[in-house]
């Protein structure tokens, strides 16, 4: 195994890598960024998931079937978790990712690992709770490296 995927990510944006191991050089595959709602969307009762109609029972009949109290950005954090499982699941099934490593704020990966097949839950090395997400360049690479070795 001489290439991983490294997804580092938060709530907010996701980079994945593909990291060579003989040179450790990391070469950005893909960018994420989730859309966050203005205040204004917010204030006025703008729903982020667009599930409308959730109190309704799934029987048919009068009665109501609550689900429990989530807060918008505990919402907004498992649908984004989801989009990158979902990229990361698709890699591994068309065999481009023989290697995953999580590098994400400790929220995001509770969010995250749940969501990953169960292909990718075997080609998944490490999960490293760390948010890399504001660092690029050659201090991103040093930190990944450091983070990698840290979690040995």
């Amino acid at each position: 195994m001489n290439k991983t995927w490294i997804l580092i990510s938060d709530a907010h944006r996701a980079r994945c890598f593909e990291r060579d191991q003989a040179s450790q050089s990391l070469t950005e595959l893909a960018d994420f960024v989730y859309p966050q709602k203005t205040v204004a969307q917010v204030a006025s009762g703008g729903d982020l998931t667009g599930a409308a109609g959730k109190g309704h029972g799934r029987t048919g009949h009068a009665g109501t079937q609550f689900e429990p109290q989530t807060d918008e950005q505990t919402k907004a954090r498992g649908s984004f978790a989801h989009q990158l499982a979902h990229y990361l699941n698709q890699a591994v099934a068309a065999h481009e990712c023989p290697a995953i490593v999580l590098i994400a704020s400790s929220p995001m990966l509770g969010e995250l690992r749940p969501a990953l097949s169960f292909a990718s839950e075997k080609v998944l090395k490490r999960c490293i709770a760390s948010d890399l997400t504001h660092f690029s360049g050659p201090e991103l690479k040093e930190r990944v490296t450091r983070a990698l070795q840290l979690s040995d």
